[in-house]
Formats: structure tokens, C-alpha cells, sequence
């Protein structure tokens, strides 16, 4: 059953379920030329046409999350290449979402904040960091910088097979 809008009289009614442009009657077609090819018009199901982006680019809120986190894992990463360049050469960084669902045997209770792994086989030694599980961990922004610096320094030691202490030693301080 179908709901009958105001009544309109027109020399050209509309096809039985034609849905016209708003503001015009008729088929949609200019008086007195038939088969006449229109405009795209794109709009949405409101009619009120595209939407521009959400946020500016010049906005700090543009960036995602994840581009924030990536830019904190990236900062402690060039703080300890200041003074571990050398040791730390060839070694790959990375950010993950979540930890695999299988841990690590050496990992026992909770959930991981970060792992390293070893070169094996050809592949560089490897730090990652996982995002997710650190920033539930995090009270506020600031509070997040430091949890990342701390997870990366933790990564390094164990790399190093050193204290994190001796790694950074602003390491573990209220920031």
C-alpha cells in the first residue's frame, strides 16, 4: 500500500513509482524537451549534498589514535638512539594493534604491553609495541607518553640483557 502525497495537476503525470527531484513536478524533464539527459545531482537521502571532511587537516585532532601512538613509539625510539645508536642498529620497531592470542612462554598472567624478539633466520631483532592493551593502561595523554617510553625501555634492556635503569635513567621516575 502506498501513501499519496498532495495532489498535483500536470499535464505529465509521474510513473507510478517514480521519486522526483524536491521542488520539481513533472518527470523531471525541462518543458518541451524529452529524453533530456540531467546532471548527476548527489545528494544524500536528506538532500543535503556531500560532507566535507570532519576535521581539518590543520586540526591536532585530524591525526587518528594510532598516528598519535605511532608518533610516541617513535620519540622514545629516537631518545634511546641517542645514546644506544650503535647497539640498536638494524633493530626494527614496530606498533600492533593486540597481542597475538597465544603468549609468549616466558609471559605468564596479564596481558602484554610489548615484546622483543630476537634475530632468527635472517630477520633483524624486533620491538613491538602493542597499542591497545597501553593505552587502557593510560589515565590521560601524558600519562601515555610516559607508559610508551617506559614499555620501549623495558623492550631495549631486555634486548641489551641490561637494568632499565641503565638503559634511561629517567626510566621508572613520576614523570
Amino acid at each position: 500500500m502506498t501513501s499519496q502525497g498532495p495532489s498535483h495537476s500536470s499535464a505529465h503525470p509521474s510513473p507510478p513509482g517514480h521519486r522526483g527531484v524536491p521542488g520539481r513536478r513533472g518527470g523531471g524533464h525541462p518543458a518541451g524537451v524529452e529524453g533530456a539527459v540531467q546532471p548527476v545531482r548527489r545528494r544524500d537521502r536528506r538532500g543535503r549534498g556531500p560532507r566535507g571532511p570532519l576535521m581539518p587537516s590543520t586540526m591536532p585532532a585530524y591525526r587518528t589514535r594510532a598516528e598519535r601512538f605511532d608518533d610516541l613509539v617513535l620519540d622514545a625510539v629516537e631518545r634511546l638512539e641517542r645514546r644506544w645508536r650503535r647497539q640498536l642498529d638494524g633493530t626494527e620497531f614496530a606498533v600492533e594493534d593486540v597481542p597475538p592470542s597465544d603468549p609468549a612462554p616466558w609471559e605468564s598472567g596479564g596481558v602484554p604491553l610489548g615484546r622483543y624478539f630476537p634475530a632468527d633466520a635472517g630477520l633483524p631483532a624486533r620491538i613491538v609495541v602493542y597499542r591497545r592493551p597501553v593505552e587502557s593502561r593510560a589515565a590521560d595523554p601524558g600519562d601515555l607518553a610516559d607508559l610508551v617510553r617506559d614499555v620501549v625501555v623495558e623492550q631495549v634492556a631486555h634486548m641489551l640483557d641490561r637494568d632499565p635503569e641503565d638503559v634511561d635513567p629517567g626510566y621508572g621516575e613520576d614523570h
